[in-house]
């Protein structure tokens, strides 16, 4: 082979070594800069975003009322995304949900928004353990004709939830929402496991983590990536995860 074939043929490699770092440097960026945003956070200046929510957003008056209302709060970043919370109530109507638990409420835009969607004999049982927060949603439920059905327990959720199981109810929720404190996940989720019917349905908040699960190091983002890693080999259920808000995971009780 001539040194003139040699030069050819590096040459030739080189470009294909090349032309392989630039796809992977930018598959690469793609992977690391995929929208994991809220529409209330880092989604109101993106145009998409806004487009989504002029074309599917259908928000009860009062609820659009207690979302601006918590928009003033510092800790807004804390509320469910409109658009989240919609999709979850969709999935609470597709399983006819009439019992429903949340675990973590804030100011109860998504408690709201599920009681909205519950039958006249439905029920949301609201876990929280502050009265501050919870107390700014409570004229927004009165307000829209649905406090009847919230039953806000203000304790710590595991002992809620061990309370619920204890007093017979397991196997009898259609929907439950985790969306509370992260290291206690697990917790939240083997009993939400017990007490969800077959069939029934868990979602959970925040499984992103802002992109942190990437390279999990404080305490929550260390419980969510162990959950995430334990679920995807969970046989008791069917999931998957969306890229919604915080990232979310619906699992399916088998």
């Amino acid at each position: 082979m001539s040194l003139q074939t040699i030069s050819r043929e590096a040459i030739a490699g080189c470009f294909s070594l090349g032309a392989v770092l630039v796809a992977g440097f930018y598959l690469g960026r793609r992977k690391s800069t995929m929208s994991i945003s809220k529409s209330h956070c880092g989604g109101q200046a993106d145009p998409l975003m806004q487009y989504l929510l002029k074309h599917s957003l259908r928000e009860h008056p009062v609820l659009k009322k207690l979302r601006e209302r918590t928009m003033e709060d510092r800790w807004n970043i804390m509320m469910v995304a409109c658009e989240q919370s919609q999709f979850m109530v969709n999935l609470a109507k597709l399983v006819k949900a009439k019992k429903v638990a949340e675990i973590g409420v804030y100011t109860g835009y998504n408690t709201l928004n599920m009681a909205l969607s519950l039958p006249d004999d439905g029920v949301i049982v609201a876990c929280d353990i502050s009265e501050e927060y919870t107390g700014i949603g409570k004229p927004f439920w009165k307000e829209a004709g649905v406090e009847q059905k919230i039953d806000l327990r203000l304790q710590p959720a595991v002992k809620t939830l061990d309370d619920l199981l204890a007093a017979g109810e397991a196997e009898t929720f259609d929907f439950i929402f985790i969306d509370a404190d992260k290291t206690n996940y697990d917790n939240y989720y083997e009993r939400s496991l017990q007490l969800v019917r077959k069939g029934g349905v868990i979602a959970i908040d925040n499984v992103l983590w802002g992109g942190s699960v990437l390279d999990p190091k404080d305490d929550d983002t260390i419980s969510i990536d162990k959950l995430n890693k334990k679920l995807v080999r969970d046989t008791r259920i069917s999931l998957s995860m969306l890229p919604v808000g915080d990232g979310l995971t619906i699992a399916i009780k088998l």
